[in-house]
This record gives structure tokens, C-alpha cells and sequence, in this order.
């Protein structure tokens, strides 16, 4: 029976083209390294004009500043203008910084918390949308669970494509983590009556702040 079987797999392999295992292997994971790349859209010449005018047609806020140090009076001004407290809960890769007159607590989200601060891995210029990363430091209920979603965004890390985020996932990073979130505007929904419905299962505001130049 195990000599039958043999024999019949052989031949399949055979007719399949399929030789060595060790040489498959190489080839498939050569292939996964580069994979090929499909029709590209044309390349804007400022990514971060272009994410911005992206993102704002998904309904997300947004605004720029010129460095990190100036982040946290961008935060207050929102949430003044808001009418929320200077309170929220933050990703704890932020914790390094210096937040002023802020109260944050660096930890994951839950139902009680209403602003959520994180970052970002990078930023698509094509979509508008953010790439963001599950990990002890960035959990991804602080994007998923508050009512109003702040996200930082480096304007160097914005790329053309979504293409172009995973190939740079792919190169800092290597593999891919327990979960990778695309946060495109606030959470919506169509289902009842084909009506737009902002926050059915996630943030209802998503505020952008550009950092640099």
C-alpha cells in the first residue's frame, strides 16, 4: 500500500513539474520576498497634500504641525474646541514625551475612556488611510473603542500605496503582527436603510495631526 502510494504521488509530482522540496521551498519564499507588484496609480508629487485631501474626504479631521514638541498644544486646541476635557488615553509608545498640561494614561482602552492618542506605522497617500500595528505598546483598542480617535502622523512616513506599506512592513519589521488595523475616517456603516451612519462599531471622529514638513 505505502510502496502504491508513493508511486502515485511520484507521478503527480511529476506531471506537476514539482522536483526537490528543499528548491520549492526557496523559489515560494523568493517569491514571497518580491512579490510582484500590479498596476500602479499615478505618484503624486506631495504625498502628504495628497493623504490630506484623502483623508479629509473620508470625513476625518486634520491638522499640521511643524515638530513633536509642538503636538500636545494641537491636542488641547481640538479637544477645546470640542468641548472635551484635556484627558485621554494613550498608546504607551508615547509615554517618552513631554504632554504638559495633558492628562493621559498610557495603557490599552476601555468602554469608559471617550479620546483615544496613538500613532501610527505609516500613512497611505493613495487612501488616505492609516496602517496601524497590534503590539504591547500600540494596542489597538485606543484607535477602536473611544469615541474620538487622534492619531500622529509623521509626514515621512507616508507612502504612495498600500503596496507600498506592506513592503515597508515587510522591511522593518519583517513579519507581520498579530494584527494589522486600516483606520480610513471614522467608523461607518450603510446597513439600515442605505444611511450613513458615523461610529457604529468604532470611533464616530478621527482628528489627524501632520507632524513635520
Amino acid at each position: 500500500m505505502s510502496d502504491a502510494r508513493a508511486a502515485i504521488f511520484g507521478q503527480l509530482r511529476a506531471g506537476l513539474g514539482k522536483g526537490d522540496a528543499t528548491a520549492r521551498r526557496a523559489a515560494l519564499e523568493a517569491a514571497l520576498a518580491q512579490p510582484p507588484r500590479g498596476p500602479q496609480p499615478q505618484r503624486p508629487a506631495d504625498l502628504a497634500a495628497r493623504f490630506r485631501g484623502r483623508a479629509e474626504a473620508l470625513s476625518s479631521t486634520v491638522d499640521a504641525v511643524a515638530a513633536r514638541a509642538d503636538v500636545p498644544a494641537a491636542v488641547l486646541r481640538y479637544l477645546g474646541a470640542r468641548g472635551l476635557p484635556p484627558q485621554a488615553v494613550a498608546t504607551p509608545e508615547l509615554a517618552g514625551a513631554d504632554w504638559g498640561a495633558l492628562s493621559l494614561r498610557f495603557a490599552a482602552a476601555v468602554d469608559a475612556d471617550s479620546v483615544g492618542i496613538s500613532g501610527c506605522f505609516c500613512a497611505i497617500a493613495e487612501t488616505g488611510s492609516l496602517m496601524l500595528l497590534s503590539a504591547p505598546e500600540t494596542p489597538a483598542t485606543v484607535s477602536l473603542l473611544p469615541e474620538t480617535h487622534i492619531a500622529l502622523v509623521d509626514v515621512h512616513r507616508i507612502v504612495p500605496t498600500m503596496e507600498d506599506a506592506f513592503a515597508l512592513l515587510r522591511t522593518e519589521r519583517g513579519r507581520l503582527p498579530r494584527a494589522v488595523n486600516f483606520v480610513s475616517g471614522p467608523s461607518r456603516t450603510g446597513d439600515i436603510e442605505q444611511t450613513i451612519v458615523l461610529g457604529a462599531h468604532g470611533p464616530r471622529h478621527v482628528h489627524l495631526i501632520l507632524i513635520g514638513s
